[in-house]
């Protein structure tokens, strides 16, 4: 299972750095690529709007 970003996104770029894998692309909303996502929830603890999800239709 990876992380997935809602569309309420405010691309304020928190979650950028933080990812260890570099998943996350810019854009409105911002994305997370499923192959490159370790779930390891970097994101989410850093986004202050709480869009930053685990995708559980990913494998």
């Amino acid at each position: 299972m990876s992380f997935y970003i809602l569309d309420e996104c405010v691309a304020c770029g928190v979650c950028l750095p933080e990812c260890p894998e570099g998943a996350i692309s810019e854009g409105e909303p911002f994305t997370i690529d499923p192959q490159l996502c370790t779930e390891c929830g970097a994101c989410a603890e850093v986004c202050p709007v709480d869009v930053c999800q685990p995708d559980p239709d990913s494998e």
